[in-house]
C-alpha cells in the first residue's frame, strides 16, 4: 500500500543524555561553562533541563505509555563520583532504582558512561588531555558497571569522541575552550585508549555484555564531484574527523596523525557499531558546508535520509557486525516535519538490508541542547520548561504507532506524514 512499510527485525527506541535532561546543579564542565555569558545561545543552563532526576518515575511511565521498549540513557559522572575516587552511594542507588523501574516497565536500557560530561575536578586535572585520564575513567567505569551489571547488559563507553574533542580542543567552543592541535591529538588518543580499556574491563566483569561506541558519522561530499580539490577536501575531512578515530576505537589501530600507544594490541573492541547520524556536509575546502536548495532543519543542517545508509554501509564494510543507530533526529520546534524525517530515514534503513538491529530516536523529550540551550527542540515529547509539563507531539504519536504495528501503516502515513513538508535553504 502507498506509504506503508514494515520494520522487520529493526527495534525502535529513544535516547537521552544525563546532563541534557536531569537538571540540578551537578558540578560538571557544562554547568560551569553555561555560567559564562555568551557561551550558550539563549543563556540557559543544564540546571533546569527536563528535571528528570526528580521525575524519573513519571518519565518511565510516559515511555511505557508510548510503547517504548528500548531506552538509551546516560550517567552523570559528577553525581556518582563528586570527588576523585569518592563515590556517592545515594546517587548510584538513584540509578539502580531508575533501572529497576525501566525493567519493571519492560524497557531495556542501553547505558552511556560518558556523554560530553566531565566532573569539574576531572576537567581541572586536564580532562582527557591528562596522562591520568585513562586510569581515572577506567576507575569510574569499573564502579558503575559493578553497581549496575545486574540491570544492564548493553553499554556505550563514550559518545561522539570526535565531536567532543574537536569542539573542546580545536574550535574552542565547548569546555574547556582550548585551541591546540597537539592537545586535540592527545585527547583523541586518550579517548580511544579509555574506550578500549573500558571495553576489556566490562567484559571481565560481565562477559555477556555488549559494548560499543556511539560514533558521530556524517556524509562528506564534494561540492563539485569533478573538482579534484573538492574531492580531496571531502576525503580529508572524513578521514581526520571520523575515519581515523573510528578505526582506533574499533580495532585498536592508530594511523597518522595518531601514534600507536605502547602496549596496546590491535583487536576487535566492539560488539556493535553505534552510529549517530544527523546530516551531510558539502565540502569545497577544509570547512563544513551545506548545499543549496536542499531541505534543512531549524539549525540549518541538511536533511539527507540516504546518508544514514551511506555511513552505515561504509562502517559495516570496515567493521562487520550488528549496527545500532544510537542517535538520529532533527531540530524542529513546531514538529512540522519530524514525522517525515522519521519516515524517510527508517524507510531508507529498512530497504538497505544492512544489519541494523536497533534505532534510537534523539530525543525522547525536548532537552538542554548544549550550546543551543533550550532553543533547539529535538524531542518526540514537548517540554514546557517553565512548568515541566510533558505532552507527546504528533511525531511521538507516529513513533508509537510504528512500534505498535512494527512499521508504517497506510493510515499512519496519511495521518502523520502525507501533509508534512520540509523547508529548504533555496
Amino acid at each position: 500500500m502507498v506509504g506503508s512499510f514494515g520494520l522487520g527485525a529493526l527495534e525502535l527506541g529513544v535516547a537521552t543524555a544525563a546532563t541534557q535532561i536531569e537538571g540540578g546543579n551537578a558540578d560538571t564542565n557544562w554547568h560551569a561553562w553555561a555560567r559564562t555569558p555568551g557561551h550558550i545561545v539563549d543563556g540557559s543552563s543544564p540546571s533546569r533541563a527536563a528535571d528528570h532526576w526528580n521525575r524519573v518515575a513519571d518519565d518511565t511511565a510516559l515511555l511505557a505509555r508510548m510503547g517504548i521498549k528500548h531506552y538509551r540513557m546516560g550517567l552523570e559522572w559528577a553525581r556518582v563520583e563528586p570527588r576523585p575516587g569518592e563515590f556517592d552511594e545515594e546517587a548510584i542507588a538513584h540509578y539502580v532504582e531508575e533501572l529497576r523501574g525501566l525493567q519493571a516497565a519492560g524497557i531495556r536500557p542501553l547505558v552511556t558512561l560518558h556523554h560530553f560530561n566531565n566532573p569539574m575536578w576531572f576537567e581541572e586535572l586536564g580532562g582527557f588531555a591528562s596522562p591520568k585520564a585513562v586510569a581515572i575513567f577506567t576507575r569510574y567505569a569499573e564502579r558503575m558497571v559493578t553497581a549496575l551489571r545486574d540491570l544492564v547488559s548493553e553499554w556505550i563507553t563514550i559518545n561522539e569522541p570526535n565531536i567532543y574533542a574537536t569542539h573542546a580542543y580545536l574550535f574552542g567552543t565547548w569546555p574547556p575552550g582550548k585551541r591546540s592541535v597537539r592537545t586535540l591529538l592527545k585527547v583523541f588518543t586518550n579517548l580511544a585508549v579509555a574506550h578500549i580499556r573500558a571495553y576489556e574491563l566490562i567484559h571481565e566483569l560481565q562477559p555477556e555484555a555488549k559494548v560499543g561506541v556511539a560514533n558521530h558519522l556524517r556524509v562528506f561530499e564534494p561540492l563539485r564531484s569533478w573538482n579534484p580539490l573538492h574531492k580531496a577536501s571531502a576525503w580529508g575531512m572524513a578521514y581526520l574527523f571520523q575515519d581515523a578515530i573510528t578505526r582506533a576505537m574499533s580495532v585498536g589501530r592508530f594511523l597518522a596523525p595518531f601514534t600507536q600507544p605502547k602496549g596496546l594490541k590491535p583487536g576487535q573492541y566492539y560488539d556493535f557499531q553505534g552510529i549517530n547520524y544527523y546530516s551531510r556536509s558539502t565540502v569545497r575546502s577544509f570547512a563544513d558546508g551545506t548545499a543549496k536548495r536542499v531541505p534543512i532543519n531549524d539549525l540549518g543542517w541538511e536533511i539527507y535520509p540516504q546518508g544514514i545508509v551511506d555511513v552505515a554501509t561504509a562502517i559495516n564494510a570496515r567493521y562487520p557486525g550488528p549496527i545500532y543507530i544510537t542517535e538520529n533526529g532533527t531540530a524542529d520546534t513546531t514538529d512540522a516535519f519530524r514525522s517525515r524525517f522519521l519516515y524517510e530515514h527508517l524507510q531508507a534503513l529498512v530497504r538497505s538490508e544492512l544489519p541494523v538491529v536497533r534505532y534510537y530516536h534523539w530525543c525522547f523529550t525536548d532537552n538542554w541542547e548544549w550550546l543551543e540551550g533550550e532553543s533547539a527542540r529535538f524531542g518526540l515529547v514537548h517540554l514546557d520548561y517553565e512548568t515541566q509539563t510533558r505532552q507527546v507531539k504528533a511525531s511521538g504519536r507516529f513513533y508509537s504507532d510504528m512500534i505498535a504495528n512494527n512499521g508504517v501503516t497506510s493510515r499512519a502515513y496519511d495521518t502523520y506524514v502525507a501533509s508534512s513538508e520540509y523547508r529548504t535553504n533555496a
